[in-house]
């Protein structure tokens, strides 16, 4: 190697080992009880990520071969943050057996003579009472990933990990290369993508706790770049595809009215009725190879309980909770899990007929509003939530989400102790933060004239 050359990558090379070797400690030699190392690492990995991407902004081979360095590290790993791979195997060899993942509670399923899938006890055991007493909730291609990894790996845990890693580790790849194109068709600097591809939020939460966001995130990112290009009918499609993975893209559709009705861009209320119903009969196409009355019931039943049941890491809903104790004398999770819903429709409706749509940057914009205030009006808010607003926010002028994913990772703390008791100081310290940076943002004349 020439030696300039050496000069000019000898500390970002000291920089990458550092967190190659903080990545190898997370995916392999971490507790997610032990909270006070996993902040300390974490916060490195955040502080040596964001030097790498300033000092190599030029550089995107060096990057991206770095984020699949870092990605590749948690390869033979087994995730140590989320137990929710459990079900996802479950219910790819459900699937890989014939029976249908919507149908059957696992805890009532297990019980049945006729029933027989391998590890089906430790696959249980270690989802846990909450997903094993409850209908999957997961999409039909999610599912799909899911079925992959139950038929090519029947019996070997790690097997089936492995395989999700690889789907996982694929779409970030792909987000990378239509995040880069979609940056430069709006005349923005390429290196924003790395602060979602070499982020550590999404490295950890994604590739090593296996959260299929990053498969939705690419379709959706996808979407967006065919829909800036003009092909719109193609991006309803895929946007279809990421629904289909999850659900929360959903809530963008009315976003695209005013978008649609800009003479500038030759689209029109024509084109935008065919393109919601294409996202919605795309859609509805994946999942009639499970489709039944009963399903459709078991599904929406089990997707409702995030709603109404779960709580977990909230902001404005904690406070909500705590005025219904003084008034009321009792959690209002109930009434409160169907009030807030309604409060984000109608923000979005505000958003979708009082802003401004003259660009794409503006609709991304207005996109990343519309899923921030759905997160501050949720009951739970996992850390892997934040993966949608990430990744629209690299093409915005708003850095509060990045902030955010620095701090989302306090939420562990209540994994740190036996009854999962939640800190609420922390949880404070993480949306005060936040808070004060997205009024500051707001309020900036510098945003207010980019926005």
């Amino acid at each position: 190697m020439d030696l300039r050359l050496f000069q000019l990558y000898k500390i970002p090379i000291l920089l990458a080992v550092s967190c190659a070797a903080f990545y190898f400690t997370f995916g392999y030699g971490l507790e997610r009880s032990d909270f006070p190392r996993l902040i300390l690492l974490y916060t490195a990995l955040c502080f040596l990520s964001y030097k790498l991407v300033n000092m190599l902004k030029t550089d995107l081979r060096f990057l991206i071969g770095l984020a699949v360095i870092f990605r590749l590290i948690y390869l033979f790993s087994l995730p140590n943050l989320s137990q929710d791979y459990f079900r996802f195997i479950w219910d790819g060899r459900l699937i890989a057996e014939g029976w249908n993942p919507y149908q059957y509670i696992p805890n009532e399923l297990i019980e049945l003579e006729t029933f027989s899938i391998a590890q089906a006890k430790k696959l249980i055991t270690g989802m846990g009472g909450l997903s094993a007493g409850h209908f999957s909730n997961y999409p039909p291609l999610n599912q799909l990933i899911f079925a992959i990894a139950g038929w090519i790996s029947s019996s070997s845990i790690l097997g089936s990990v492995i395989i999700f890693r690889l789907v996982i580790i694929l779409a970030d790849i792909g987000t990378f290369i239509f995040g880069r194109k979609l940056l430069k068709a709006m005349g923005l600097g390429e290196y924003r993508i790395f602060w979602y591809i070499l982020n550590p939020f999404i490295i950890i939460e994604m590739t090593g706790n296996l959260h299929f966001e990053s498969v939705m995130v690419f379709f959706l990112v996808v979407s967006l770049y065919l829909l800036h290009r003009g092909k719109w009918f193609l991006s309803a499609i895929i946007l279809g595809l990421s629904v289909s993975v999850k659900l929360l893209p959903l809530m963008f559709l009315p976003l695209l009215f005013k978008y649609f009705s800009n003479s500038n861009k030759q689209l029109g209320l024509g084109k935008l009725i065919i393109y919601n119903l294409t996202c919605l009969l795309t859609v509805i196409l994946t999942f009639l190879p499970f489709y039944s009355a009963e399903v459709v019931s078991n599904f929406m039943a089990s997707v409702g309980l995030w709603f109404g049941k779960f709580e977990f890491n909230a902001s404005i809903y904690y406070i909500v909770r705590w005025i219904g104790f003084q008034v009321k004398g009792y959690n209002i999770i109930e009434t409160a899990g169907k009030v807030l819903p309604v409060i984000t429709i109608l923000v979005i409706l505000g958003l979708t007929f009082l802003r401004k749509y003259q660009n794409t940057k503006l609709l991304l914009t207005n996109m990343l509003f519309a899923v921030t205030a759905y997160l501050l009006l949720s009951t739970t808010v996992h850390p892997w939530y934040l993966a949608i607003p990430l990744l629209l926010s690299v093409f915005t002028e708003y850095k509060y989400i990045l902030i955010w994913s620095g701090l989302i990772m306090l939420s562990y703390y209540a994994y740190s102790n036996p009854d999962y008791q939640e800190s609420f100081w922390l949880i404070a310290l993480e949306y005060l933060v936040v808070g004060y940076i997205l009024i500051k943002e707001l309020f900036s004349k510098e945003k207010t004239t980019a926005v």
